[in-house]
């Protein structure tokens, strides 16, 4: 099982390089388009609002996936908590985040974006990462992938695990990779009010 290790590190600092990647032109979508809504309108604060409670939401979920897969996912399958949900509920929380993170321009259209590129460039490391399970669970793996959706949680399959064992080092680390989530809000706002200042030709998406 051990011997696998090596490969999992890799696909997640290759998942860090390439979101780093994306990151680029999506920052420059942002500066290049704006909210048809006004700065002031009822509909542009709600989805701003909607937004920042989904950054909340992924943060705080992402930190709780970790308090059950804290140092076991390359010893055991973990199967309980929100891994008896969906098989990557992770990854799933870091779909909302980019959902709130581009719900932060006052565009539901940039929202979408965000978190279909968010999907983009996680499915395949996701994909890279059931390999790696499959490979060092063949006994447990494929009966969890055959009652776990890969995504989508099912809430009728929860189930709590019996008891936890915190690694505070995971914990705080996962904590702090969600935190820049919450850039999102002051960033966006810089650019809203430099392109509501007339300096930057828009696409105004709704």
């Amino acid at each position: 099982m051990y011997a696998h290790l090596p490969d999992l590190r890799a696909v997640q600092r290759r998942r860090k390089y390439v979101v780093a990647a994306c990151l680029i032109p999506l920052l420059g979508l942002v500066g290049a388009t704006g909210s048809s809504w006004a700065a002031e309108a009822t509909v542009r604060e709600i989805i701003e609002g909607v937004g920042l409670l989904m950054i909340g939401v992924a943060i705080v979920g992402r930190a709780w996936c970790s308090l059950y897969i804290g140092g076991r996912k390359t010893h055991e399958l973990v199967q309980d908590g929100p891994y008896a949900l969906t098989r990557n509920p992770l990854y799933v929380f870091s779909f909302v985040g980019a959902f709130g993170v581009g719900a932060q321009t006052g565009s539901l259209t940039l929202a979408v974006v965000f978190t279909v590129a968010a999907i983009a460039v996680f499915l395949p490391v996701i994909r890279r990462e059931e390999a790696f399970l499959a490979s060092a669970f063949p006994d447990s793996f494929p009966a969890y992938v055959q009652r776990t959706p890969r995504l989508m949680p099912d809430f009728r399959l929860w189930r709590p695990s019996e008891a936890l064992v915190v690694h505070p080092a995971f914990f705080l680390r996962t904590l702090a990779d969600g935190l820049p989530f919450l850039l999102a809000w002051p960033l966006f706002e810089l650019v809203a009010h430099w392109q509501d200042s007339g300096l930057a030709p828009l696409l105004r998406l709704p």
